[in-house]
């Protein structure tokens, strides 16, 4: 059994990285912060893959959840709309949220 840097619910944030070449992070998430709201399965690392370095690298992969006025500060819709995309491990940065923010 393989251990989880992150579990569900855990508070994250997308590291706010600009790599050139191939890369799966939605440059609209970047440094933005969310919550696990599923631990999904390893993959081999698609950024490493595109150039043909694929023998070892698998990553955990996980559903983060983020709400979209934290995305869209303008955007209207009610409050507890959210966005959900998958986002690689190498990507995400734990969170220490203080006791009210918990709540």
């Amino acid at each position: 059994m393989t251990t989880t840097r992150f579990k569900q619910g855990d508070a994250v944030r997308i590291s706010e990285r600009y790599a050139p070449g191939h890369v799966r992070t939605p440059v609209y998430v970047r440094g933005k912060q969310g919550s696990i709201e599923r631990v999904l399965s390893r993959f081999i690392n698609p950024e490493l893959e595109a150039y043909g370095v694929n023998e070892g690298t698998e990553t955990q992969l996980y559903r983060v959840r983020l709400n979209q006025n934290s995305l869209w500060p303008d955007y209207e819709g009610r409050p507890s709309d959210v966005v959900e995309l998958e986002i690689f491990e190498h990507w995400l940065e734990p969170i220490q949220l203080v006791a009210n923010e918990k709540e």
